[in-house]
């Protein structure tokens, strides 16, 4: 089903993605598909003598799941822009919930788009990430 511009209004909240929970495995096969092999998200020696308890997860890999997020609201082609910021760190365990929300209706480059909140949380509420996207509907 494709999303239609005159369906969608402002504080219109997109369909969540939940995540399994972030695993060491998740991580290791994070730094073979982006190829971000820093030991800090793998070595746990490494990670407590750069004063942490444990590894975390990849600030990036949020980021993905935010684009997972926008495509499977709307194919690919439709995104325009995402811009995230790190606010705070993904630990062993935590559970992913992504979410957006329509903030802004508005035509640009003759295309109708709108803009979108989004936001990467663990299961207790704390965000992990923040961020913005522009997508053209038809």
């Amino acid at each position: 089903m494709t999303v239609q511009y005159s369906d969608v209004q402002i504080g219109d909240e997109i369909p969540l993605l939940k995540l399994q929970p972030v695993n060491r495995t998740t991580l290791a096969l994070y730094c073979g598909a982006s190829g971000d092999h820093n030991p800090i998200h793998v070595d746990l020696d490494f990670a407590r003598k750069s004063r942490m308890p444990d590894v975390f997860a990849h600030g990036m890999l949020s980021a993905a799941y935010l684009g997972r997020l926008l495509t499977a609201w709307v194919p690919q082609s439709q995104v325009r822009s995402l811009s995230v910021r790190f606010t705070g760190i993904t630990q062993l365990g935590h559970l992913p919930t992504c979410t957006g929300k329509v903030i802004e209706k508005f035509i640009e480059a003759g295309e109708q788009r709108v803009r979108l909140a989004l936001r990467c949380a663990n299961q207790y509420g704390e965000e992990k990430l923040a961020g913005e996207a522009v997508v053209a509907l038809a």
